[in-house]
């Protein structure tokens, strides 16, 4: 059993894994109407994915939320006044919260927008770097997926400069982005990927 020393920061890691877990698309597109983004396009909960059903003011409403999401647990590790491994934690844990909802039966989204919030709130400078290399490359290559893998790789060297108390975090993070696109890695190295 946690000790007091650890049963704040585990609590906290364990609100923002619930927090994480929110299907944002799924409560957007069900408000509105839409279909279940899980059943639609790329199967994917995520603004792009909803983007693809012809509703844009669904997808900023995604995208809003999911970067809220790591904004928030992010924010309150803070306002808590965790250590910066126990913030790290936190900011891991929205992420795979995200990606493995508990209240979206595991499937979940790709994590881009709830990284760019959790960096924000991390960082500001480097989630400005990140949301500034996902733009050139998506105006670049007119693929998000390309735009969020480049991003990926880039974010952890940004973090390094600015914030090297938090590169081993956004490191695994960004891993986890990766590898949750590996699938789209291979249609981009086959052509076959979608365009924006």
């Amino acid at each position: 059993m946690p000790g007091p020393e650890t049963l704040l920061p585990t609590l906290l890691a364990t609100l923002a894994y619930l927090l994480g877990s929110v299907p944002t698309a799924v409560l957007v597109c069900r408000s509105m109407g839409l279909a279940d983004p899980r059943e639609q396009g790329s199967r994917n909960p995520g603004t792009t994915n909803v983007l693809r059903q012809g509703n844009r003011t669904a997808a900023v409403l995604t995208l809003l939320g999911d970067v809220s999401k790591g904004a928030i647990a992010v924010n309150l590790a803070r306002y808590a006044e965790l250590g910066s491994t126990q913030t790290g934690l936190c900011a891991l844990a929205v992420l795979l919260g995200h990606i493995y909802p508990l209240f979206g039966r595991m499937r979940g989204g790709k994590g881009v927008a709830t990284t760019f919030g959790l960096c924000l709130a991390l960082s500001p400078p480097l989630g400005l770097i990140a949301l500034g290399v996902w733009l050139l490359l998506a105006a670049i290559g007119k693929t998000a997926s390309l735009a969020s893998v480049g991003t990926a790789l880039v974010t952890p060297l940004a973090t390094f400069m600015l914030l090297p108390e938090q590169f081993a975090a956004i490191s695994l993070i960004c891993l986890l982005l990766v590898l949750r696109h590996r699938d789209n890695i291979r249609r981009l190295l086959r052509g076959l990927e979608h365009r924006l």
